[in-house]
């Protein structure tokens, strides 16, 4: 008989969440002489910048705005007059960190009727989405040798670049332990609200 009211708190609960998340949501070349002649890839990084940092959608994310320099080529020494190749990007990116709600269902609760109390296990807080900004991100200078053309793929090559290290560099702000802050008090603040005595999160199973 107490596995029914049990149950019926953990359904209510995801109700509660669901409905809070949509509110919530809705306010949110090559030349004879040299031909062959092979060149040292070689990849500079500038220092990283956070520029912003806000909250989204309140519910589980947090946003980061971070922008970097990128200055990568071919290296051929004292060749680089006629060979040299190089691209020197500036690159701005969005990077979300959150926690996907799709993943919690009834079983993420535990209810003590008797207490009123609730345990939630919550997923781990992962980068949602990485959103490199086109407008801004841009090349500010490119350096070719007198014989040759360029490598078409640099800029591809400069622009991952640039997102392996913001994406690094958000680690490291700790974007990912303050979007499970965020969805650990939001939760919290709903299941109190709808009378609760007490919540608790633990490390949802793998």
């Amino acid at each position: 008989m107490a596995e029914s009211p049990r149950r019926a708190g953990s359904i209510l609960i995801v109700a509660v969440l669901i409905a809070g998340a949509f509110f919530v949501i809705a306010n949110v070349a090559n030349w004879g002489p040299f031909k062959g002649l092979g060149g040292e890839p070689y990849t500079q990084v500038g220092p990283t910048v956070v520029e912003s940092v806000r909250d989204v959608a309140k519910l589980t994310t947090v946003e980061v705005v971070e922008y970097t320099t990128v200055q990568k080529g071919n290296d051929f020494g004292w060749l680089n007059w006629a060979r040299g190749d190089r691209i020197f990007l500036f690159a701005v990116a969005r990077i979300g960190g959150g926690v996907d709600m799709e993943r919690v269902t009834t079983s993420n609760f535990e209810v003590d009727e008797e207490t009123g109390s609730v345990t939630v296990q919550l997923p781990p807080a992962e980068i949602i989405f990485v959103e490199v900004d086109s407008e801004a991100t841009q090349v500010y200078d490119r350096d070719t040798g007198l014989f040759t053309k360029g490598d078409s793929q640099l800029e591809t090559e400069a622009r991952q670049v640039a997102e392996e290290i913001l994406v690094k560099a958000a680690l490291e702000h700790g974007i990912l332990e303050r979007a499970q802050a965020n969805a650990e008090a939001t939760i919290e603040g709903f299941l109190t609200g709808v009378g609760y005595s007490e919540v608790s999160f633990v490390a949802a199973e793998a």
